[in-house]
């Protein structure tokens, strides 16, 4: 079951004003939910969190434009940082 949220229209309107949006918040609030709802059926989705789409991204972000040209929704997902203590 879908909830709607007040932002869906606001997030419409800035889709069409600018060709990027970026969109952050907690993890786990429906960021990626909200937006593969009211996105286009044209608009692509792409995930960082496959390791090769991620390397791709990283090592050649050209060649990941090229793969994945506009409209795309790119999924983002945010990893732990290991901090290593030296005491």
């Amino acid at each position: 079951m879908y909830i709607s949220r007040a932002m869906e229209e606001s997030v419409r309107t800035i889709s069409r004003a600018f060709p990027v949006l970026l969109l952050t918040g907690a993890r786990q609030v429906g960021k990626t939910t909200v937006l593969k709802h009211i996105a286009e059926p044209e608009r692509r989705y792409v995930t960082l969190d496959d390791p090769l789409q991620r390397q791709l991204a990283t090592e050649d972000p050209a060649l990941f434009v090229q793969r994945f040209p506009a409209p795309v929704l790119i999924d983002e997902i945010q990893y732990p940082i290991e901090i290593k203590w030296m005491v």
